[in-house]
């Protein structure tokens, strides 16, 4: 028995050897276990604080559980959307900023499931990169969290893959998928628009997560400058600016729902991503209405200006690359757009009448 027991000892030993040795070898390669099951240490803590009372089990399985309360609803319908942030990481790369871009990602997938009156339930992140860098995945996660707080949506899980020799140094891509759910009777499709409905939008706090290889492009290759180069205009440097947080809507959008009523007054929303004006707002149009947007009906961001002053771009693309400081436009009937634009103003939202609905052909006109 004692030779048994010796045997099984050494036996275990140069078990634990080899897989040591097997470790080493794979962060030779370029991908370290160890520090990757180190730096994940912090995530529960980090999605404890986006818990939700549906989300079941414990974090670190293959995957998440969210025990929908089908009670609240006689026809729930789940709505999900999967987004990254393209080419504005290459702004939180120059500027060792990673955290804004954590949030964007989260309030953009927000945005999209909250245009058909969808409450964001949960969301899961994918992060990909060369070599994991503990400071710029604690950021990123900080940022999830952050987003997902505000939004009373569940972080409950992701992946993050090391993957040597696919990535620049010091480069890394991100993308999330959100799940919500809605009533169906509630759901905002955008049947109900008819002429003469107004078009209120709602302030953006400046490119969001679109346009930016052509913004790059503008600042930096046409006008010479780089992210730290500080402009008047901007009351800071082109880093910051661009940096700026895509912000969510959903609070205010539940809340007007509930004052207004959707699919009643309240008939259609677009969420102003890539596509700009000319793309989205036609997604929620019906075939025989056109969505008029009159320019210098709202106050457009500085840095809008800039783009359009320097970047020699016909003024018809600019509203199709970009929000033009508008993130959102709300479809509401005529007669509650006065009341709808101050119960949102009431609530520290910049918002303008900036258009509305006559007859066509499910087209974004700008005039």
């Amino acid at each position: 028995m004692k030779d048994l027991l010796l045997r099984a000892c050494h036996d275990r030993r140069r078990w634990v050897t080899c897989v040591r040795m097997s470790q080493k070898a794979y962060a030779a390669a370029g991908v370290d276990i160890d520090l990757g099951n180190r730096v994940k240490a912090s995530l529960p803590r980090l999605l404890a604080s986006t818990r939700r009372r549906e989300v079941l089990g414990q974090v670190g399985g293959f995957g998440g559980l969210f025990a929908l309360d089908v009670k609240k609803f006689r026809q729930p319908v789940l709505v999900a959307s999967t987004d990254g942030v393209g080419t504005k990481l290459r702004i939180a790369f120059a500027m060792d900023r990673h955290d804004t871009v954590g949030q964007d990602l989260v309030n953009h997938c927000v945005n999209d499931i909250a245009v058909l009156g969808a409450e964001p339930l949960f969301f899961l992140d994918y992060i990909g990169t060369g070599q994991l860098q503990p400071g710029v995945f604690e950021q990123l996660l900080r940022g999830f969290a952050a987003a997902c707080r505000e939004n009373h949506c569940a972080l409950i899980g992701g992946e993050t893959a090391q993957m040597p020799g696919f990535y620049q140094a010091g480069e890394y891509d991100v993308s999330g998928t959100i799940v919500g759910v809605v009533e169906k009777a509630s759901i905002l499709d955008g049947k109900g628009i008819r002429a003469g409905d107004a078009i209120i939008g709602l302030a953006s706090s400046g490119l969001h997560t679109n346009g930016f290889s052509l913004a790059r492009k503008i600042f930096f290759e046409q006008m010479k400058l780089h992210p730290g180069s500080v402009l008047a205009e901007l009351q800071g440097s082109i880093g910051d600016e661009l940096l700026k947080v895509h912000l969510s809507y959903w609070p205010l959008i539940q809340a007007i729902l509930k004052k207004f009523g959707g699919g009643r007054d309240i008939k259609g929303l677009a969420h102003i991503t890539g596509g700009g004006f000319i793309d989205n707002i036609p997604r929620m149009l019906p075939k025989k209405c056109d969505a008029v947007i009159k320019k210098g009906s709202w106050e457009v961001l500085p840095v809008f200006a800039l783009l359009a002053a320097h970047g020699g771009v016909a003024e018809a693309e600019l509203y199709q690359v970009f929000n033009m400081g508008i993130g959102m436009t709300m479809i509401v009937a005529s007669d509650k757009a006065d009341a709808a634009l101050r119960f949102i103003r009431a609530r520290r939202q910049s918002a303008w009448c900036i258009g509305e609905i006559v007859r066509g052909t499910g087209q974004t006109k700008i005039v």
